[in-house]
């Protein structure tokens, strides 16, 4: 394609974009359009996750939840907030053993949108009962269709699409009613610390006790002489006191003998 040919068909394009572009705007601002929204009884949800804290590695979070359940989260940012023990922890403060409490508040709000359109025009053409063609206090034409049920404001009186006439001034007002239902969630950490560990078991100190030395065991007294039978008699003592009175005799008879 030729450059010149390029340019000129670029040069309609925009024109005509230009002019679409305007025109759109024009028809707009003919039609006066008015928002407004009303809000109901909003409703609360509150679910509430407790769980326990069994690994943490700088951002790697591991919880394990209160129903059993093992919940990972490899990534949790830097700026996540919790109060534990009444003071704002970040990630870096948590420690395992740690009890952890997640509660999340949904609140819905039903509202109702209420959008009122006014229009003041020329009546240009009508083909009732669903389409009305008026010309707009700029001079230029612009279609409507009709909604079923629509009225339209002639001196005064209150007139359907069958009543429009060409050339009638006329002022219509179209109410529609949105509902919208809005949700806000709302999201709180809270915890407490693992309880300090407990204390070492007191060790028992051994006491060594003396025992007193054993007494010396007494000697046992000697066996009394046994008795002599009733039935002995002193006759053979009498013979030895005899025996022992003569070789005494003959003892001393000797020594003298010898000096």
């Amino acid at each position: 394609m030729k450059p010149g040919i390029f340019i000129r068909r670029l040069t309609i394009a925009l024109l005509s974009l230009g002019l679409f572009l305007a025109f759109a705007v024009s028809m707009m601002a003919q039609v006066q359009s008015e928002t407004t929204t009303t809000p109901g009884a909003a409703t609360k949800e509150v679910k509430v996750e407790q769980g326990e804290v069994v690994y943490v590695s700088g951002n790697h979070l591991i919880i394990k939840m209160a129903d059993g359940t093992i919940r990972d989260i490899p990534n949790v940012p830097d700026s996540a907030r919790a109060t534990v023990d009444g003071k704002e922890i970040g990630i870096n403060d948590v420690k395992v053993g740690m009890k952890l409490q997640k509660t999340v508040t949904t609140t819905t709000t039903p509202k109702l949108a209420t959008k009122v359109e006014t229009v003041t025009g020329t009546v240009f053409h009508v083909s009732p009962p669903n389409t009305v063609i008026l010309t707009m206090p700029n001079n230029q034409n612009q279609q409507f269709k009709i909604p079923k049920g629509q009225k339209f404001n002639i001196d005064g009186q209150m007139v359907d699409a069958f009543g429009l006439k060409k050339g009638m001034k006329v002022s219509a007002t179209r109410v529609t009613e949105v509902p919208e239902t809005h949700v806000t969630r709302e999201a709180m950490l809270s915890g407490k610390m693992p309880p300090p560990p407990p204390p070492p078991p007191e060790q028992p100190i051994l006491v060594a006790e003396e025992k007193p030395a054993p007494a010396p065991e007494a000697p046992a007294p000697e066996p009394a002489p046994a008795a002599l039978p009733k039935t002995a008699s002193p006759v053979p003592l009498i013979g030895l006191l005899g025996m022992l009175s003569l070789v005494s005799g003959l003892g001393l008879r000797a020594i003298k003998s010898c000096r």
